[in-house]
């Protein structure tokens, strides 16, 4: 009997364990994933782009396509890389982190200027969908869709990788990561897929709604999803520069070039001073804003630079947007 008791106290012990383990697991990844947001939202705000033209009834297969896809790009192709490097070459995190934030401020940059030069992107567009073969139109989306993740999942992952506790066992690494990533696919799929239906489900509040209220309600989300997508457009290439110059300023920081993190720390708090209970606010928007600027200033560098390049190798750049 007593080795019974014993044993109920050992199996115990070990669910204690493994029910903190689990909280710590969810913790992390819950806090790693925020690290994460510019990159998310800049994820949701691209994909509806690609199920635009569809009929109805192919909208959520097509996002449940796409959203797979962003799985296996995070689960099975990026988090072991992420644990390799982690456990081997964990001198090469910040770099890539801060190639992956220069690649969000060049893609960020690069919107801005097709909103200067809407004659090139358009021109840029019709020779794409020249090229479309309508019976393949579906397939050739969701890949278009799953190559741009792809990116997009690697610098989210490499952020989360970065922002997890140092000197922690791999297992529980590799569980943090993985649950991060199957947290923000469900966010920015699921987001995704209320985004697109938002207009059907309009259309039948204003068709069939009961009260006028509710009618009204309806019309008033049809004719809305126009504006809250571009809105959506415009917060995510914010959010991608700000984040790309984040992260780049962060990193020279971490690699021992202080000037201009220290330079953005002084201007901040300078500016926040005399603010009262807004000190903490006017700090954090003062810092955001002058890593959107340092973003903004080095996607536009790199734009010439990614032209004269693709131009030397004899090919054109292939927007991930």
């Amino acid at each position: 009997m007593s080795g019974l008791l014993a044993l109920l106290d050992d199996v115990a012990a070990i669910a204690k364990i493994a029910a903190t383990s689990i909280d710590d697991v969810m913790g992390q990844a819950v806090k790693a994933s925020t690290k994460a947001a510019g990159a998310v939202i800049d994820d949701a705000a691209v994909t509806p782009k690609y199920v635009h033209g569809f009929s109805a009834d192919r909208e959520l297969p097509i996002v449940w396509k796409i959203a797979r896809g962003s799985l296996f790009n995070k689960i099975v192709i990026l988090l072991p890389i992420a644990l390799l490097l982690s456990t081997f070459l964990p001198m090469l995190i910040y770099p890539l982190l801060m190639l992956g934030g220069a690649y969000l401020c060049f893609e960020g940059a690069e919107k801005v200027w097709h909103v200067l030069s809407p004659a090139h992107h358009d021109q840029a567009e019709a020779v794409a969908k020249k090229k479309v073969d309508g019976a393949h139109l579906e397939e050739q989306k969701v890949k278009g869709a799953i190559k741009t993740d792809f990116i997009l999942s690697a610098e989210i992952m490499t952020i989360v990788l970065s922002a997890l506790p140092e000197s922690q066992p791999l297992w529980l690494e590799a569980m943090a990561l993985g649950v991060a990533g199957i947290i923000i696919t469900l966010a920015v799929y699921g987001a995704v897929a209320l985004i697109v239906k938002a207009d059907d489900l309009g259309l039948a509040m204003a068709d069939h709604g009961r009260f006028a209220l509710t009618r009204s309600l309806g019309m008033g989300i049809v004719r809305g999803m126009p504006y809250f997508m571009q809105l959506l457009i415009i917060v995510g290439t914010a959010a991608m520069i700000w984040v790309g110059g984040s992260i780049l300023v962060h990193g020279l920081h971490e690699l021992g070039w202080h000037l201009p993190y220290e330079t953005i720390h002084h201007i901040a708090v300078d500016l926040a001073e005399g603010t009262g209970e807004l000190a903490g606010a006017v700090e954090w928007t003062v810092t955001a804003f002058l890593d959107g600027v340092i973003g903004l200033a080095v996607g536009a560098l790199l734009i010439p630079l990614v032209s004269v390049g693709m131009g030397l190798f004899g090919g054109k750049k292939q927007g991930a947007h």
